[in-house]
């Protein structure tokens, strides 16, 4: 909650300070671009359908190691999962929350499958994000040299907690000792594996020009490279920052305002595309799952 509080305030300094922003401004904007263009809606709920059928075909896949499912199912489990976990840290409630869904003999299993789900689209923001920060780094060299040395003890100390909570989570999940999930992962067929990090790899590719797309409608003017660049290194540090999913937005918004303001971006309208962006795949897709929450049944586990 610190860091949500602490995000919260950046952002608050930011904008409060920034006289050239104007909310009149960002409104005007908003109806030009969206309103009066409902092309560009209907594209943005492309992307985040896209995203999520992705997510879901990717879990479909991936627990069909231990039990075949429909896409129904999956999209079940997964949108179901999603709201339960808005209000917990970093999600660990979509973890109880997909185990649910199936008998006792089969909880622990699906467990560490959506653990392993987890860690492939981790694997995919630290790779692409590692490289967007590179990239990003030699074309602002300022940064290295100019940033406190507060703000570097902080990201240490960050990075250290996220360490070490994935230390901790390894250890032991439910019972799980981190020897009996090698097993079990050293069990898991490569196909499905390399399939599942295709999945991974392909969402990524979608929300992260998902934004890219919100940043030309709302005219924030950025070389492509750049801005992909840019994306993926607010991925990757907003990722190692623990939070809760349903302040997400804020994490990366906070993020995302120091990182746009190399490129002369505004604030209030970086923040809010981070809020848009939570929205359309998260805040929509839980108002779905909330359905699945509402009339989940106990005699129909699988």
């Amino acid at each position: 909650m610190a860091v949500v509080i602490g995000a919260a305030y950046f952002i608050y300094q930011k904008i409060g300070a920034h006289e050239t922003v104007s909310v009149g401004d960002f409104i005007d904007i908003l109806q030009k671009n969206l309103v009066k263009n409902p092309i560009y809606i209907f594209i943005l709920l492309l992307f985040s359908l896209l995203n999520w059928v992705l997510e879901i075909k990717k879990w479909q896949h991936l627990v069909s190691y231990i039990k075949p499912i429909s896409f129904s199912n999956a999209t079940k489990q997964s949108l179901g999962s999603l709201t339960a976990s808005l209000l917990t840290p970093n999600r660990i409630g979509e973890y109880g929350a997909k185990a649910m869904y199936y008998k006792k003999g089969n909880r622990r299993k699906v467990m560490l499958l959506n653990l392993i789900s987890n860690m492939a689209q981790m694997a995919v923001t630290v790779v692409l994000g590692l490289i967007s920060l590179s990239y990003f780094f030699i074309q602002h060299p300022e940064i290295l040299a100019n940033t406190t040395r507060a703000f570097w003890i902080y990201l240490g100390i960050t990075l250290l907690i996220f360490s070490l909570g994935t230390v901790i989570t390894l250890k032991k999940i439910r019972g799980f000792y981190i020897d009996k999930i090698k097993h079990f992962i050293y069990k898991i067929p490569i196909p499905l594996t390399k399939t599942t990090m295709f999945f991974s790899f392909f969402r990524y590719v979608i929300f992260s020009h998902q934004l890219y797309y919100l940043l030309w409608i709302f005219r924030v003017h950025i070389e492509y490279v750049d801005a992909i660049s840019a994306i993926g290194a607010m991925y990757l540090i907003a990722s190692i920052i623990p939070s809760i999913s349903f302040f997400d937005w804020l994490i990366k918004g906070s993020v995302a305002v120091w990182v746009f303001a190399f490129y002369g971006a505004e604030e209030f309208v970086i923040v809010s595309l981070s809020l848009f962006m939570w929205f359309m795949n998260f805040g929509l897709p839980a108002l779905v799952g909330s359905y699945y929450v509402i009339n989940f049944k106990l005699n129909q586990r699988l």
